[in-house]
């Protein structure tokens, strides 16, 4: 009968996940193992690369119990974008922790930059704003700070990747050093026009250009996993920055289609066609997809909190004992007219890009309680939402793209109906859930399907793409304006300048 699974690697800021679909795109096995989170310093954020990789192998082996290497069609990486690692290109030891996306410890340098009057021409080539967000900055700072690093480089001793060149490099035992289009456009060093590596941009970082891996399509041939790992070689057929894939398992592969994901932060993406977008509503440009050598582009706005703030409800306040307990706490809370909490806890992401501006809470009163602040704290994602969706429309009539006409969402968040729904009301958009969740590593297994002949091309793919449920606005339009008048004076008033 041949290869029958599609097996995934989903890599992700808080959990490192495999996953076993079938050949149509349906979970057959999955498994995830916590990631742990280092703050070495305020603002600071690091993980353990030896961890991320040993967490990996242990997902990918419990989905493969009973599965034989040869009934897999090929393997697929998700990966959290930005978090930027070193590592010998020898030995294959990270040099430093990887430094998360997360991460303001350039901040410093990003204002220099921006002080410099540099940012104009790093966004015409990269499609980004200087932000520590990114890891060019990020990378730079490993070399100007891990004794002897610099050196190394230019010996051309070091490799650097995110964290799909890195496991890239460990599933094939260092064979292969590579990244695909998505991940390489999330770095700050990549020209978005030409989809190669920018030699300015090398020059005003001071990166070695050896250090850099190949960028290639997200779907094709990486290479074969060592055969030691899972008892035989596997192909590795797709790769993608974990946005992008959920995009991918979104099935938004026309101009206008919008997707929203809610995990550890809050990415909204819409495409945009086969030209590099041009945001004016400091959103970012990025590339959507390279498949057959033909890119697609796409507009993003990024939030740093959303389920973090569920987890900060759970580890930081005590006021729930599990993330899933926050639907029924909400669905307690009283009015508390003028409540809102801006969860800032490393800066502001789009459109603001604040990365000194730090998390309040604003109206407390005393009958304010636990209910009452998570239900504030899920206020404060929709809200993020629709400072994304707003800043989304305006570039969209630039672009003579015509608006939304639905949010499709994805993540752990979108369990919640109660959330759903709040989003629904909050945005004014109908939100589309789909029956999938789990839609970053489908995106993945796509890619695969798509390399190893499984779907026929994108059409056939949306051709799989199932609604779960949708949720319809039911708040009156002008108590949706005043909501969220209030949640624009409460940001003002925690923003740095």
């Amino acid at each position: 009968m041949g290869a029958q699974f599609l097996l995934v690697i989903d890599q992700g800021t808080t959990s490192t996940r495999a996953v076993l679909f079938d050949s149509t795109g349906v979970p057959q096995a999955f498994h995830a193992v916590d990631l742990s989170q280092y703050y070495p310093a305020n603002g600071w954020v690091e993980h353990d690369p030896e961890e991320i990789w040993q967490a990996t192998l242990t997902c990918c082996r419990a989905v493969l119990s009973g599965v034989a290497a040869a009934d897999v069609s090929g393997l697929g990486i998700a990966n959290q974008r930005e978090t930027t690692l070193v590592w010998d290109k020898r030995t294959g030891t990270a040099i430093h922790n990887a430094i998360v996306w997360q991460d303001r410890r350039t901040a410093e340098r990003c204002r220099a930059l921006q002080r410099a009057g540099l940012e104009a021409d790093i966004t015409s080539r990269t499609g980004l704003l200087v932000d520590p967000y990114f890891s060019a900055t990020k990378l730079e700072w490993l070399l100007d700070n891990v004794d002897g690093a610099r050196a190394r480089a230019e010996a051309g001793e070091l490799a650097f990747g995110t964290i799909d060149s890195w496991l890239l490099w460990r599933l094939t035992a260092g064979a292969v050093h590579a990244t695909d289009a998505t991940n390489a456009s999330r770095t700050m060093l990549l020209n978005l026009k030409s989809l190669a590596w920018d030699q300015n941009l090398l020059t005003l970082f001071n990166i070695p250009r050896a250090m850099l891996p190949e960028v290639r399509d997200s779907a094709g041939l990486f290479g074969h996993t060592s055969a030691a790992l899972f008892g035989a070689p596997i192909a590795i057929l797709g790769v993608a920055g974990d946005q992008q894939a959920a995009a991918i398992g979104q099935a938004c592969f026309e101009p206008g289609d919008v997707k929203s994901t809610f995990g550890t932060g809050c990415f909204a993406l819409v495409h945009t066609g086969d030209v590099p977008p041009v945001s004016r509503n400091r959103l970012l440009a990025t590339c959507a997809s390279r498949l057959e050598g033909k890119p697609q582009y796409a507009v993003e706005g990024s939030i740093f909190v959303a389920g973090a703030v569920v987890q900060w409800l759970r580890d930081g306040l005590g006021i729930i004992g599990q993330s899933g307990e926050i639907e029924s706490l909400v669905q307690r809370a009283g009015e508390a007219e003028g409540l809102y909490f801006v969860p800032a806890f490393t800066g502001l992401g789009a459109p603001y890009w604040d990365p000194d501006a730090r998390g309040a809470i604003f109206g407390l009163t005393r009958d304010a309680g636990a209910a009452e602040i998570a239900r504030a704290a899920l206020d404060a994602v929709c809200f993020e939402t629709r400072d994304l969706l707003e800043a989304m429309a305006k570039d969209m009539a630039a672009a003579k793209i015509g608006a939304p006409k639905a949010l499709k969402v994805d993540g752990g968040m979108v369990r919640n109906d109660w959330f759903c729904q709040r989003l629904a009301d909050l945005t004014g958009l109908p939100v589309e859930r789909p029956q999938v969740f789990e839609t970053t590593a489908l995106g993945a297994a796509y890619l695969v399907g798509l390399a190893a002949g499984v779907f026929r091309d994108t059409a056939d793919i949306a051709h799989h793409w199932h609604l779960d449920r949708r949720f319809v606005p039911a708040l009156a339009p002008s108590r949706r304006d005043f909501l969220y008048r209030g949640w624009t004076e409460a940001v003002a008033r925690v923003r740095s300048v």
